[in-house]
C-alpha cells in the first residue's frame, strides 16, 4: 500500500469519528444548526473524493507497470514491474535472504500477428520469444543472473537432422559483486551498455511500451553489438542530486559474423573496450541523459579488417505522461592501410502518452532514420540504410499482460516503401 493511501485509510476513521462526535449531540438535540449539515456532507464527500483519487493512481501505476519497468534486478525477477528504472543492466537489489543461494524464476512471451506490402512477407500469426529470466542471491554481496530465449525458427523440421522448432539461446550470463552502490563488478554475457534502450528494456516485449525495438538496436541486427561477454564495473554517485551513473567493460568484440558476440573467445587480440556515463537528476524526476563510446577491430568473414568505433548520445524522459526516448548513434569504420573512412549514422525519438482518465490506454509514436554509406565496406551488403514510422497504442489488460496494436511504414534500401500491420499480446508471469 502507497503512503498517499495508508494516509488516507489512517485519517478516515478519525475524520468520520470527528464528525460523529460533531453530529451526535445534535442529532439528539434539535438538530442540525443552518450550514452545519452541508459542511459534514462535503467533508465526507471530500475524503470519498479522496480515496477514490488514490485508488485511481494505485490503477494507473499498476497498468503504466509493463512501461514504467526498465530494467530487471539479479535478487528480484519474479517482479520485473516493481523494479527501478536504473539504466544499468540490473536494478537495486533487496534485503538478502536467509539462506544461499536462493533461486527465482519469472518468465514473459507474447504471440503476434503480422500483415505487410514488403516483398517477400506472409501475413499471419508467429509465436514470438519465450523469455526465462534466473536469479539467484549467491551472499549478500554476490548475485547471479541469467536470461534464456526461445525463439521460433523458419526451418523448423528441415534438413537431415530435422532442425528443431525453436533456437534456444543463452541472452545473458553474468555474475555480479556489489562493493557498495560506488562499485559494482560483474564477469559474463551482457546486453551492451551504449544504447539506453539496449539495457533498459531486454527480452520480453512487455517491458517497453512498443511491440518492436528500433531497426538500429533490433535482436539480431548488426549495426551496434547487441551482447558483450567481458567485464563490466558500474556505479552511481550522488553528485549533489545528479546521481552520476557511469560504466566501463572490456571483453571480446563481435565474432566473425557481425550480429554475433565473441561468446567462444575474441577473433583478434584486440579486445573491445566500452564506457558510459549518465545523470538523473532528483529535480528532475524520470530524466535522464548520457551518452557511451565502443572500440573494437572487426575481422568478420567477407569484410575487410576494420577499426570501429561507436559513439552514442540518448536523451529520455521516463514517465508515462508523457515518454520521450530518443538517441543517436554514429558506427565509424576506418580500414588499416587505407584513408578511407565511413560514417554510418542512426537515431529515433518516440513518444508515449498515458492517457488520464483511460489508464490502461497508452497510444505512441516513433520516427527512426539509419544511413549506410556505400563507403562503408564493413556493413555494404549487410546493413540496410532505413527510415520510416511506427504508430500504435497499447492497452495494458492487466498489471501483468498488454495488447499492442501497431502501423509501420518503412522504406529500406533496394526496396519501395511498405506498411505493415502488427498486433502483439505480450506479458510475463
Amino acid at each position: 500500500m502507497s503512503l498517499c493511501k495508508l494516509t488516507i485509510v489512517l485519517l478516515r476513521p478519525a475524520i468520520t469519528a470527528g464528525i460523529l462526535l460533531t453530529v451526535s449531540p445534535l442529532m439528539w438535540g434539535q438538530g442540525l444548526a443552518p450550514g452545519q449539515a452541508e459542511l459534514i456532507n462535503r467533508l465526507l464527500a471530500r475524503v470519498d473524493e479522496l480515496e477514490k483519487r488514490v485508488a485511481e493512481l494505485e490503477t494507473g501505476r499498476a497498468a503504466a507497470g509493463g512501461a514504467v519497468a526498465r530494467t530487471e534486478t539479479p535478487f528480484v525477477a519474479a517482479a520485473p514491474a516493481q523494479a527501478p528504472a536504473t539504466g544499468h543492466e540490473h536494478g537495486t537489489p533487496i534485503e538478502p535472504p536467509a539462506t544461499y543461494p536462493s533461486l527465482r524464476i519469472s518468465g514473459f512471451g507474447d504471440v503476434n500477428f503480422a500483415a505487410s506490402t514488403e516483398p517477400g512477407s506472409k501475413s499471419g500469426f508467429n509465436e514470438g520469444q519465450f523469455i526465462l529470466h534466473l536469479s539467484s542471491a549467491l551472499s549478500s554481496r554476490t548475485a547471479y543472473f541469467g536470461e534464456i530465449s526461445m525463439t521460433a525458427r523458419t526451418d523448423a523440421g528441415l534438413g537431415s537432422p530435422p532442425a528443431p522448432g525453436f533456437n534456444v539461446e543463452v541472452e545473458r550470463s553474468f555474475i555480479r559483486f556489489d562493493q557498495s552502490d560506488y562499485l559494482k563488478l560483474s564477469f559474463g554475457r551482457f546486453h551492451t551498455p551504449i544504447s539506453y534502450w539496449n539495457t533498459a528494456f531486454h527480452h520480453g516485449s512487455w517491458l517497453q511500451t512498443t511491440a518492436s525495438r528500433p531497426e538500429s538496436i533490433m535482436f539480431g541486427g548488426s549495426f551496434i553489438p547487441v551482447h558483450f561477454v567481458g567485464a563490466l564495473a558500474e556505479g552511481a554517485l550522488p553528485a549533489g542530486g545528479l546521481n552520476l551513473n557511469y560504466n566501463f567493460g572490456v571483453g571480446n568484440g563481435r565474432s566473425s559474423v557481425l550480429s554475433r558476440s565473441g561468446d567462444f573467445g575474441d577473433v583478434n587480440n584486440n579486445r573491445a573496450w566500452l564506457a558510459g556515463v549518465f545523470v538523473k537528476p532528483d529535480r528532475l524526476y524520470g530524466l535522464q541523459i548520457g551518452g557511451s563510446v565502443y572500440r573494437d577491430k572487426i575481422s568478420a568473414v567477407g569484410k575487410p579488417e576494420a577499426q570501429e568505433w561507436i559513439t552514442s548520445a540518448h536523451f529520455v524522459w521516463a514517465r508515462e505522461n508523457p515518454e520521450f526516448i530518443s538517441e543517436f548513434f554514429n558506427v565509424r569504420h576506418s580500414f588499416p592501410g587505407s584513408s578511407t573512412t565511413a560514417n554510418s549514422q542512426a537515431w529515433y525519438a518516440q513518444t508515449g502518452y498515458r492517457l488520464p482518465k483511460l489508464t490502461e490506454w497508452k497510444p505512441y509514436f516513433r520516427y527512426e532514420y539509419m544511413h549506410i554509406p556505400q563507403a562503408d565496406l564493413v556493413f555494404r551488403g549487410t546493413v540496410a540504410s532505413v527510415y520510416g514510422s511506427t504508430t500504435g497504442v497499447r492497452y495494458d489488460i492487466s498489471s501483468f499482460a498488454a495488447l499492442k496494436l501497431e502501423w509501420r511504414n518503412t522504406y529500406r534500401s533496394g526496396f519501395k516503401n511498405y506498411n505493415g500491420l502488427w498486433m502483439q499480446t505480450s506479458f510475463t508471469f
